[in-house]
């Protein structure tokens, strides 16, 4: 078996080369993705209800150039011209997410809005007539409003089994179509960005030593019951796969000192091993158990057994990699990254510059994902 520091050595050798479809197995499948309040617009039409994007995007102060999901792309009208494109481009899948208040607009699952659920039959079988598989995610952080402002969304636990019913309903109206399902899409980001900045809906941050915690148990606890739902009544008819998608950002340790290679690492079980640790090992990494204490919820036995396993695969999102060093206090502001004892820099403390910097001024470039996949 070969070594990982030969992989790793073998990774950091490697010469760029230019890449086709051709290099790759023939059941790689090539996708793009994007995300219902991102695209659809039509906030208004077809009985949709608000999501807390809607309210977040129509404070004022929120959004520094004002811009909001009302129109957006207009998807929601548009939809049969942006699938020609993808077929164009010779796209194998496509990635979308079933926006929650148009299938139950005030969230609670007590009536079926049919206008939600004939517009997403609509784009499967758009998808399907050209040869397009669809991927499907449940939730991109445009929670219904109704959920948060009556009984705090995220924060209770009652979300779990409305997280639940409206699996289920999607499961029971698109699963003869669809194969491939992600229950959450990058889960960290409602919670830390969320929760503890406030920088994303619902823009909360009065509580970040506490919320963040709370709501990523909330989140996994979601994700677990929709994974279950689907194997008690759907994966033997249907024959689908429930995954989870997670995003992280890579950790490069600053020097050779065991500090920051230890700073690193912990920096990866706050980011992915959050929600992957209790998946595959029944709890949060001890890392994070250690640091936050009763910060961080406790699952109980039934949620341990409810939660081991339930995925049948991974997603990684992955942007922007980071020099990691230790630091006793985080210069950056919120219990998340307090906790992590940890300071991100992008040059290293030899004048290594992490990687190329995309124009957006957030990416640069490392090439980490293959690390990742080693790690």
């Amino acid at each position: 078996m070969v070594k990982k520091e030969e992989l790793l050595k073998d990774y950091e050798q490697a010469e760029p080369r230019n890449v086709s479809k051709t290099d790759f197995p023939p059941n790689f499948v090539f996708g793009v993705a994007t995300s219902a309040y991102q695209i659809e617009g039509a906030c208004e039409e077809g009985n949709r209800g608000a999501s807390i994007w809607d309210d977040f995007t129509h404070t004022e102060g929120k959004i520094i150039d004002k811009s909001n999901g009302d129109v957006a792309v207009d998807h929601y009208h548009r939809y049969k011209e942006d699938i020609d494109l993808i077929a164009k481009l010779g796209f194998d899948a496509y990635r979308f997410s079933i926006s929650w208040s148009r299938i139950f607009p005030d969230g609670l699952g007590t009536k079926i809005n049919m206008e939600g659920i004939t517009f997403y039959n609509n784009i499967i079988d758009a998808l399907l007539q050209k040869g397009i598989q669809p991927y499907v995610t449940l939730y991109h952080w445009d929670l219904p409003l109704h959920l948060h402002e009556s009984m705090g969304g995220w924060l209770n636990k009652e979300i779990v089994k409305y997280f639940e019913i409206y699996a289920d309903t999607c499961f029971a109206s698109f699963g003869d179509r669809v194969k491939n399902w992600i229950t959450i899409n990058e889960p960290l980001q409602t919670a830390v960005n969320g929760y503890c900045t406030g920088i994303f809906a619902p823009g909360r941050h009065q509580h970040s030593s506490t919320e963040p915690y709370l709501v990523a148990h909330h989140q996994i606890l979601a994700h677990a019951a929709a994974f279950s739902v689907y194997q008690r009544k759907y994966k033997d008819k249907q024959g689908g796969n429930i995954g989870l998608v997670v995003d992280c950002e890579w950790a490069e340790a600053n020097s050779d000192k065991i500090e920051d290679k230890s700073a690193a690492a912990r920096r990866l079980d706050f980011q992915i091993g959050w929600y992957l640790h209790p998946i595959y090992y029944g709890d949060y990494p001890e890392v994070m158990r250690n640091n936050l204490g009763d910060q961080l919820p406790k699952f109980m036995q039934k949620d341990k057994e409810l939660v081991r396993n339930s995925l049948d695969f991974v997603g990684l999102n992955h942007y922007t990699s980071r020099f990691i060093a230790h630091a006793t206090k985080s210069p950056e502001e919120g219990s998340f990254y307090e906790a992590q004892e940890m300071e991100r820099l992008v040059e290293w403390e030899g004048g290594e510059v992490i990687g190329e910097k995309h124009p957006n001024g957030f990416m640069l470039f490392h090439g980490a994902f293959g690390r990742f996949l080693i790690t």
